[in-house]
């Protein structure tokens, strides 16, 4: 059951922080950021990747690894880069942003599959989703979007990590291939986190406090 609560709760957490943190919530997600791509990619090292190339032939599994980046290489030209923290959304815009929408859709979707089979891949989904539902709430309370667009917007996204999850589970043509799924997953996972523990500070800088996040994260998903 923890699989498919704990993504709804990690966006309300995310939403919680985006009304109530105010300015102090912008050096929190920060270092959040930094945590949760430590966390999200040091997990999926020690529990996602080994299971993979155990079953799977080595150069299949690294072409799906690559496909895996390629589709969130696309995904973040739609988004624009949400999925690691990068929203751009006007005040002044009016059209329901629609790419951003079905990028953060697709990738919420897809980082649940792996959580059937490895219930630690769930605490890196958690981390992750908090600081970016952190973000998207922000952004689209500081647009002109109605109040039932937003609220749409943010419980659609909230449940696609979960159907992700329940469709693995419950799918036999979908378990049948759920180590290829995976595998294309891990692609997506390693850009996401690389990329967040890249841009996640001014100047693409580290500083002490990053890197003891970084370690934080690398340690906790080692330990669990």
């Amino acid at each position: 059951m923890n699989s498919y609560l704990l993504p709804i709760l990690a966006v309300v957490l995310g939403v919680i922080l985006a009304f109530f943190g105010k300015d102090k919530t912008i050096f929190n997600t920060k270092l959040l950021l930094s945590f949760s791509g430590s966390f999200l990619l040091a997990l999926t090292l020690f529990e996602l990747l080994p299971e993979v190339y155990h079953h799977l032939p080595t150069k299949q599994t690294g072409l799906l690894i690559m496909f895996g980046i390629l589709i969130q290489i696309v995904l973040e030209f739609l988004s624009k880069g949400a999925e690691h923290g990068h929203i751009h959304i006007h005040k002044h815009q009016h059209q329901f942003p629609w790419l951003l929408f079905i990028s953060l859709c697709i990738h919420s979707f897809l980082e649940g599959f792996p959580i059937h089979h490895h219930n630690d891949m769930v605490y890196g989904v958690l981390i992750h989703k908090i600081p970016i539902a952190t973000l998207i709430t922000t952004f689209l309370i500081q647009s002109n979007y109605s109040k039932k667009q937003i609220i749409s917007f943010l419980f659609i996204f909230m449940i696609m990590t979960p159907l992700g999850t329940f469709i693995s589970n419950h799918v036999t043509l979908i378990k049948e291939y759920i180590l290829y799924i995976n595998a294309i997953v891990i692609g997506i996972f390693f850009h996401i986190s690389t990329t967040i523990l890249f841009e996640s500070s001014e100047g693409h800088k580290f500083n002490l406090t990053k890197l003891l996040a970084i370690i934080a994260g690398v340690a906790i998903a080692y330990l669990i």
